[in-house]
């Protein structure tokens, strides 16, 4: 038997297949090959096309026709980018692009709800400010474009979308529900307050079911165009981070998981309801949060890692590749001579108090400094915005001994997954991990297939370990890099 996993990524759509009995992948596919656009109307707005998702991930599936057997396929599994607004009319056509994570556009209705709601109501209740996130989104369309508005049938996430696709049923779970910051942690339900604050209609959420469990059938049609059986379930719908967490076996209070794509994120599990006075870190329902078993998921996000490194290629290097880009690193020193970056240039950020300082580079010197630096220099901004975000997240009580990662994106770079265990002093964990594979395992623990997440990652085997070598010579570039970061904002 295989299960069916999908990864709805800012940059393109991955898809993988996983045999049961082994848990290992057997055929996987990506689409499109370049990284999909972006659309930003204004400078701060984030925008992409649910509808060009979907074409997306249809192409991805079509390419691993022949690579096994479809027939065998169980279940489906989705992971997907965080936060993003996806609106539909009764007829489940999409009414505008997606108002995606990065998104800026929603801050100050966001600060406004959190004072009328009171910070107390906020963070006792909600576990943050409703901030950026996808309520505030949608009371920016509300106010915006409100004939569109009175046209919303459902609000979903980019997962809900693609589920709704497959199955033509429209879902959303508890998890789900608190990254958009729409849960009342303490009242256990969608928070009353919030959605009377607003002006929402209870009406527009979709139906709540448990994250591990049928969230619909593939229907004919989609089944016909896939060339999967019908009736396949989707059995399991998550965030990309917690999908992260759970495809490294982060299950458990105390452990920690970090990704580096196209943005950054350092991902703990507590057992606690807890939150950040000033909501700079933020607090979700963990996929395996119940009524009775409160895991939740502490999320510090940096919206310009994988981004900002791309944004560098293409400016400084566009003809050399990422491999060649990180042996350039390499013959640069420690420090980059003096070279400073600062990446945030990706929408306003959560652990600056969602203040937008834009990307900068600081400290050229015409005559020491070139692509090495710069590259270098960008790697080591990126590795001390993660040390930064840890700095808040320890002041919150969460202290990570080890932290794990895939063997992906950024940390495909041994020297930056090395200049990351430098700076945050703590050892590094790399695992052979991926999102698409995460989403199909979680849909075999949907499924039945497995019993839980331990079950489901026996034989998760770690590739590789590291330990800090420069600690002490990073802790004075950090402390200079944290004053010119701190005199910015």
């Amino acid at each position: 038997m295989y299960l069916l996993g999908l990864d709805i990524g800012t940059s393109s759509i991955k898809v993988s297949v996983v045999d049961t009995k082994t848990r290992k992948r057997v055929a996987t596919a990506q689409y499109p090959d370049e990284e999909a656009e972006i659309t930003s109307l204004q400078s701060g707005w984030a925008e992409q096309s649910p509808d060009d998702w979907w074409e997306n991930a249809v192409q991805a599936i079509l390419r691993l026709n022949g690579n096994f057997d479809f027939a065998a396929v169980t279940a489906i599994g989705i992971a997907y980018q965080m936060h993003g607004l996806v609106l539909v009319d009764k007829d489940q056509q999409v009414l505008r692009d997606s108002i995606i994570w990065c998104d800026s556009r929603a801050v100050e209705l966001g600060r406004d709800a959190f004072e009328a709601l009171g910070e107390e109501f906020c963070l006792h209740h909600l576990l943050n400010s409703p901030g950026n996130f996808t309520a505030s989104k949608l009371a920016w369309v509300k106010l915006n474009e409100p004939e569109l508005y009175q046209k919303i049938y459902k609000i979903m996430l980019p997962g809900d979308f693609i589920a709704m696709k497959l199955t033509g049923k429209i879902t959303t779970s508890i998890s789900a529900l608190s990254e958009g910051i729409f849960w009342d942690f303490r009242e256990n339900e969608i928070s009353k307050e919030l959605m009377e604050h607003f002006g929402f209609d209870q009406k527009l959420i979709p139906e709540i079911k448990p994250l591990f469990s049928v969230h619909g059938l593939l229907n004919p049609d989609m089944a016909l165009l896939l060339g999967l059986p019908q009736d396949i379930p989707v059995t399991y719908k998550s965030g990309d981070q917690p999908n992260n967490a759970l495809s490294l076996n982060v299950m458990k209070p105390g452990e920690v998981a970090a990704t580096a794509g196209t943005s950054g994120v350092i991902y703990g599990i507590s057992d606690e309801l807890i939150y950040d006075p000033q909501s700079r870190i933020n607090t979700f329902a963990h996929v395996t949060y119940t009524n009775s078993q409160k895991h939740t998921g502490v999320l510090l996000c940096i919206n310009g890692t994988g981004s900002m490194y791309r944004w560098a290629r293409h400016n400084f290097a566009p003809n050399l590749s990422y491999a060649a880009l990180n042996d350039l690193v390499s013959t640069a020193e420690i420090g980059s001579r003096g070279l400073k970056i600062i990446p945030f240039g990706n929408g306003a950020e959560r652990m600056l108090d969602n203040k937008y300082t834009g990307a900068q580079l600081l400290g050229i010197d015409l005559n020491l400094h070139g692509q090495a630096e710069i590259f270098r220099a960008v790697q080591e901004g990126i590795a001390f915005a993660f040390r930064y975000g840890l700095d808040i997240m320890r002041e919150n009580g969460m202290q990570p001994k080890v932290i794990r990662a895939g063997m992906a994106n950024l940390f495909l770079s041994e020297l930056f997954a090395q200049i990351f265990v430098d700076v945050t002093g703590i050892p590094l964990e790399l695992y052979e991990n991926d999102g698409s594979v995460g989403a199909a395992l979680g849909a075999g623990i949907g499924a039945g297939i497995f019993a839980d997440a331990e079950e489901a990652f026996t034989g998760h085997e770690r590739i590789r370990y590291l330990e800090p070598k420069n600690k002490e010579a990073y802790e004075a570039l950090y402390i200079d890099w944290k004053n010119v970061l701190n005199s910015t904002i």
